[in-house]
């Protein structure tokens, strides 16, 4: 057998501690011999080896005395990723050239890819064989209505064949999705237990936020465990017919988890992404019947009734291309939902709204109720417009929230969510009535506090369009774990006060005279 040099003479592992976010990066010294002889440089794609796994990484170089002659240094994900420990032998070398990088080139000159191409793509981005920066391009090509409904359902099928899939081997699998846009909107953990309670099985799993304060796997992350394996999951459903848990534990879909994380950190949400993403998570959790909920409003992420119009009839085009039976709902996307915006602000929303508790935000009820009476209208368990009381009903009757708790405990637990050190709140100078709130806005302060990375950060909310709202009132309260992060929202809403639109009563008048 013929050994290379790099092959005999093997590196030291040494574990950095820096976190890189998902990115396998890998350290060397500028004299380091293998740097030489296989020519690495800075950014170069390496391929790593231990005696019992390998991954592609990028190559940082470091010119001062962070690593010994002989040390590799590793990046935490990286050495998660290669199941390390201090001082295991490692070589490195070439790795064979990404052929699927092709396919993203052709799309980034607008080419149409077909099935094959999206599935060499996928593999390649799951198996880690692309850098940040290739997936970026990716996500970029595919964005601004660049894909078709065909390639969106060839991008669909490539994802849930990349990953896990779960048969439950039922005739009716109920599940749903938001397309976000709207801050607070946080009805799936109240629709869950009212539609578990009755009778239905309804295995939801959730992504964590992309673009939002918080998503539905951060938020019940604050109340309970939510990364379950898939095992787990099927013990949870067996036992209460539902779950709340965090999809990306599961290899559902998993490179929808791996293109999240740099549509995330590139701002990005594109449709045809978003319909490849919704749907392949929801067919691979083993789903027959999917409600997709679409607010539409000025500052949300669908901003007029036609953009609308055409995402439902995308959903619907390649929902039927896969066998999925869907349902769309148009709703207000006008302004928050709720109180809450961030993690455990919408947690305690959930808990007033499943406890019914008298203070309880009656539009997060009104709305998580509407949602569940259309998903049992759409599976035929209740009439049509006979669904919405039905889903009332449970809830008022404390049945939704035993299931809620039984549905946590089986998860692992309830705990309480937590609280936030620092807050800032933000009165009225004028008395007046609401007339717009910028949702777009209101979610970009909640961010700067810390949401959902710190899950007690966030903002609360306390007024709605056309409230009449005195001098001094409280209209909205910031979160936030640290006074740095507190004082990043505060001076944003400083330079954008026209995140809440007032109007002194006798100016709305003369507008409607006129």
């Amino acid at each position: 057998m013929h050994f290379t040099p790099e092959r005999m003479t093997p590196l030291k592992a040494l574990r950095l501690g820096i976190d890189t976010h998902q990115e396998l990066i890998i350290y060397l010294r500028a004299d380091c011999p293998v740097c030489r002889s296989e020519g690495f440089s800075a950014m170069s794609r390496v391929l790593v080896s231990s005696d019992q796994h390998h991954a592609i990484a990028t190559l940082n170089i470091v010119t001062g005395d962070l690593l010994e002659r002989g040390q590799i240094g590793f990046s935490e994900s990286a050495w998660q990723r290669l199941q390390l420990h201090d001082s295991d032998p490692l070589w490195l070398s070439h790795p064979k050239p990404v052929q699927s990088l092709s396919y993203v080139r052709a799309k980034v000159y607008g080419h149409e890819l077909d099935e094959m191409a999206f599935q060499s793509i996928i593999n390649d981005i799951v198996d880690g064989r692309y850098a940040d920066v290739h997936v970026a391009a990716f996500v970029t090509a595919c964005g601004d209505d660049h894909l078709n409904d065909n390639e969106i359902t060839a991008l669909t099928h490539a994802m849930i064949k990349a990953g896990s899939t779960i048969n439950w081997h039922l005739p009716i699998v109920i599940d749903k999705h938001c397309v976000g846009g709207l801050p607070g909107n946080r009805t799936t953990p109240i629709v869950v237990p009212i539609l578990a309670a009755c009778g239905l099985t309804m295995p939801k799993t959730s992504s964590r936020a992309i673009t939002s304060p918080a998503g539905t796997a951060d938020t019940m992350e604050t109340l309970t465990n939510v990364s379950l394996t898939q095992k787990e999951m099927r013990e949870v459903v067996k036992q209460q017919g539902a779950c709340l848990a965090w999809g990306g534990a599961m290899r559902l879909s998993p490179a929808d988890d791996l293109l999240i994380q740099v549509e995330r950190a590139l701002d990005i949400d594109s449709e045809g992404q978003l319909i490849a993403s919704v749907l392949s998570k929801k067919i691979a959790a083993g789903a027959t019947h999917v409600l997709i909920d679409i607010p539409v409003g000025s500052t949300a992420k669908i901003r007029t009734p036609e953009a609308a119009e055409k995402l439902a009839a995308s959903f619907r085009s390649v929902a039927k291309k896969l066998g999925l039976n869907i349902e769309i709902l148009l709703t207000d996307g006008s302004q928050p939902v709720g109180r809450g915006i961030g993690p455990a602000l919408e947690a305690y929303d959930i808990l007033a709204v499943l406890q019914n508790s008298p203070g309880a935000p009656k539009d997060l009820k009104d709305r998580a109720c509407m949602v569940a009476g259309a998903m049992l209208e759409m599976i035929g368990e209740e009439k049509p417009g006979a669904g919405q009381a039905k889903a009332l009903s449970i809830l008022e009757s404390g049945l939704a929230w035993e299931k809620f708790q039984a549905i946590c405990f089986a998860q692992g637990g309830l705990h309480k969510p937590p609280v936030a050190a620092y807050r800032y709140s933000l009165v009225c100078h004028i008395a007046g009535i609401v007339t717009a709130i910028d949702n777009r806005q209101l979610a970009q302060i909640a961010k700067l506090a810390g949401a959902p990375a710190d899950p007690e950060a966030g903002v609360e909310f306390f007024v709605k369009l056309g409230q009449h709202v005195e001098e001094n009132q409280i209209m909205m309260t910031i979160h936030a774990a640290n006074a740095g992060e507190l004082n990043y929202a505060v001076d944003y809403l400083e330079d954008h006060r026209q995140v809440i639109l007032i109007e002194q009563e006798q100016e709305q008048e003369q507008e409607q005279e006129k």
